[in-house]
């Protein structure tokens, strides 16, 4: 897992990623473009994604949309940590999978990963939330990480989601939703709530942000992806600075 701070360049040069990763190549530098844009370039930060394993995104797994996901995502943190891989939390009902995805072994890694899983449950974020706590705090690391967390809806229990993002908000962890789904669906209702839960009243920063991907997240443009991706990460890492929960 990456160190703190800023060095010039991304975390894994070009030439390794197109050694290791050679279908990567183009999403590693439109997140590079994206980075430098938000005033990140130079940023180390570990990075994590949690997928949704509901029985509603069960197309989303079979055309691709959540294998691309996870590729854009690796693309990233290529610019962001060093060690080539991104710790990738799948949950449903309960936490279906903690394990990852790797510059070396990112194609088809998704479907290898749920082939080992059993049937898609309901919607419950605390618990991937808490996994994702769990893994960083047993890292032992002291970095930023960004935490890109994929859904198609809200939780079961949304006074336990709210609850752990608000006890989250004292660790280095930004939590950045991304919807996958109809745009007018109410069922982003929650995380437009979620988004917006009052600083410092419930927590001492905004340490969470939203956005919605639609129906096809795969035609959203990588350039766009990236932007919404880290768009507001810079704020909140001025702000956890201030607070000294980022150092």
């Amino acid at each position: 897992m990456a160190l703190a701070g800023t060095t010039p360049g991304p975390a894994i040069s070009l030439r390794k990623v197109e050694e290791r990763a050679p279908a990567l190549v183009s999403l590693y530098k439109s997140a590079g473009v994206s980075l430098h844009k938000h005033g990140l370039h130079g940023q180390r930060a570990a990075v994590y994604l949690v997928l949704d394993y509901s029985g509603s995104m069960k197309e989303y797994y079979r055309d691709g949309s959540v294998q691309a996901l996870a590729d854009r995502v690796l693309g990233l943190s290529a610019n962001l940590d060093d060690d080539g891989r991104v710790p990738v939390v799948l949950f449903s009902t309960d936490v279906d999978a903690v394990t990852d995805i790797a510059l070396d072994r990112h194609h088809g890694r998704v479907d290898e990963i749920v082939a080992g899983l059993g049937h898609m449950g309901r919607t419950s974020y605390h618990l991937a939330m808490d996994a994702v706590i769990d893994h960083y705090i047993d890292s032992g690391s002291t970095a930023p990480a960004l935490v890109v967390f994929q859904t198609d809806g809200g939780p079961i229990n949304k006074l336990a989601a709210e609850r752990y993002l608000c006890k989250a908000a004292r660790l280095p962890l930004f939590w950045q939703f991304i919807g996958f789904g109809n745009k007018r669906s109410s069922q982003f209702d929650f995380l437009r709530r979620l988004d917006e839960l009052a600083v410092p009243a419930r927590r001492p920063v905004d340490n969470a942000g939203f956005f919605h991907a639609g129906s096809d997240p795969r035609q959203v443009p990588d350039t766009e992806l990236y932007d919404r991706l880290v768009g507001e990460f810079p704020h909140w890492l001025a702000a956890a600075r201030a607070q000294g929960i980022v150092r």
